[in-house]
């Protein structure tokens, strides 16, 4: 029997020590009136367990797409997508709806879209539990729990009219933990909202991450939330393109300063996709001329070039 694209033996497929989300090779391409549009072009990705990662890139990157196949919402045309050991290309549509209720947990950028708008704060984060048949007890000791650790204790029985932008989305912060997700996706969870309240939401969601473990992949056009987190991936043109890595560094006083420093992206055919704003900057067009040094490669402007355009 012929193994549909993408296929990965069950004996081979990824575990926690590999990552929490693992995509190989993957493919989306949407059909529809003689046209084919592809999505995703052979994306590799890979976030550990316990990560708070972002994801930026410009529209029509791929990275909603990315997002969907995650999130359980679309599946991938070719290659493979993993998280937390569910292969998201192989489920059933039961396995699929699962799979959305207990392993993880989605928050829209509109707030309108993650809470109903006739429950109060406490019944949106009992209801996913309700769905999982959770007991009354526990359902009732979690949502309190929840909320009061997202900061929101006060709005447990107000309804979504009656909070601020910022205190919905923490609620729906609460209810995408409800029923203890292993990995929580945000789709720009800050787009909506001002700079002050933006930043308190994104410390839940920093909350919900050293609190409770919960794997974190926030896709976002925020600099003030991307430049935050330790990893930043960028994707390009259905590729992950360039990642930008920070952390921590104490002088001898004790001051600490944040230090960033961005990688491209190499693939498994050793293909790189440098930075546009970098190309653009040095003219880069077409091809670059390459150095091999005893610990480095050297990438420089085609001079050849520049001089034959002279």
């Amino acid at each position: 029997m012929t193994q549909p694209a993408g296929h990965i033996p069950e004996e081979q497929a990824p575990t926690g020590a590999d990552g929490m989300i693992v995509c190989d090779r993957l493919v989306r391409i949407y059909s529809g009136e003689g046209i084919e549009v592809q999505a995703l072009q052979g994306l590799d990705l890979l976030i550990a367990e316990g990560e708070l990662a972002a994801l930026i890139g410009a529209a029509g990157s791929g990275k909603s797409t990315l997002i969907n196949i995650l999130a359980g919402l679309d599946t991938p045309t070719a290659g493979a997508a993993w998280v937390a050991g569910h292969n998201l290309g192989t489920m059933t549509a039961q396995e699929r709806l699962a799979y959305r209720r207990s392993v993880v947990g989605f928050i829209w950028q509109q707030t309108s879209r993650n809470l109903l708008p006739y429950m109060t704060a406490r019944q949106n984060v009992l209801l996913p539990m309700r769905l999982n048949v959770v007991g009354r007890r526990e359902r009732r000791r979690r949502a309190d729990f929840l909320l009061n650790t997202l900061g929101i204790a006060h709005c447990a029985d107000r309804t979504p009219d009656r909070m601020s932008g910022g205190e919905q989305q923490r609620a729906a912060i609460a209810t995408a933990l409800a029923n203890e997700p292993k990995l929580l996706l945000a789709d720009e969870p800050t787009g909506e909202l001002d700079s002050s309240t933006a930043q308190d939401v994104f410390s839940a969601l920093q909350t919900a991450n050293t609190e409770f473990g919960v794997t974190m992949l926030v896709v976002t056009h925020d600099p003030a939330v991307s430049s935050q987190v330790r990893r930043t991936i960028a994707i390009r043109d259905g590729k992950t393109s360039s990642e930008t890595i920070r952390h921590a560094a104490t002088d001898e006083r004790g001051n600490t300063t944040l230090h960033a420093r961005e990688y491209a992206t190499l693939d498994r055919a050793g293909r790189v996709q440098l930075p546009r704003e970098m190309t653009r900057r040095l003219r880069m067009r077409k091809r670059v001329e390459l150095q091999e040094e005893p610990d480095h490669i050297g990438v420089w402007p085609d001079q050849a070039a520049d001089q034959d355009r002279e």
